[in-house]
């Protein structure tokens, strides 16, 4: 459960921490584009830019540079699951070389728990931290709206618990539809005048965003229809919320 949402965030936090890293969402490229996307969001020099040799060389000699001045490379790979083919081999190459070159490189990618099978076995033999992803609860939601409004110098309050528990509800704790929708209820609110965003002023804007009025699918029923999924044979290092 957003799984996007903490590859950007964590994309930041990484990069804040003098790591060069790399988003690349993979889910619908077709085959034989992911490594051309990938190096064009590289901070390649324009001398190698340039240079006519395969990409895969490029991206090598890329690494090995990294590697001899020691900074680290975070190559996140978002929806893995649903990469093409030739993608899913490459990662697969650059988690299982042992060569010195990717000493300090460091991939993350993230799936859909349906999704794991698809996942190159190179990847997930290797992988050191498997991270579950779980809803945001109320608590979440509150703690994430006061951050954000303080962020924008905001009274941190505007939002009622009421309404942060409506925005959980609606949005099954799913990080960027809670986004959107507090964003919206905001304005709602603005445009009518209140000083605080309530209840009522979330459903509403709910209710405009799905006409059909439809109730989100709540936390029990998602989990008894996964009941029956065996989860793979991966321990659970550590658990954190997107």
């Amino acid at each position: 459960m957003g799984k996007s949402h903490l590859a950007i965030a964590a994309a930041r936090r990484l990069g804040g921490l003098g790591a060069e890293v790399t988003v690349l969402s993979l889910a619908g490229l077709p085959e034989g584009e992911w490594i051309d996307l990938l190096l064009d969001r590289l901070p390649l020099d324009a001398a190698s830019r340039e240079e006519s040799i395969k990409p895969w060389i490029k991206l090598e000699n890329h690494l090995r540079e990294n590697a001899i001045l020691g900074r680290p490379v975070v190559l996140v790979f978002d929806d893995i699951d649903r990469a093409p083919a030739d993608a899913q081999a490459g990662i697969g190459r650059i988690a299982a070389s042992a060569e010195a070159r990717f000493a300090t490189s460091v991939i993350v990618a993230t799936a859909r728990p349906e999704g794991l099978p698809q996942v190159p076995e190179a990847v997930r033999q290797r992988a050191a931290v498997r991270i579950d992803l779980a809803p945001w609860s109320e608590d979440d939601v509150v703690e994430y709206l006061a951050d954000n409004l303080t962020r924008a110098g905001l009274d941190r309050k505007v939002f009622s618990f009421s309404a942060a528990a409506t925005i959980q509800r609606f949005a099954t704790g799913m990080p960027e539809i809670i986004r959107r929708l507090a964003h919206l209820s905001l304005a709602a609110a603005e445009a009518a005048g209140l000083a605080r965003v309530d209840a009522a002023t979330v459903e509403a804007v709910w209710r405009e965003l799905s006409p059909q009025g439809a109730e989100p699918t709540p936390a029990k029923a998602v989990k008894e229809a996964s009941a029956d999924q065996s989860p793979p044979p991966v321990r659970v290092v550590r658990r954190l919320w997107g």
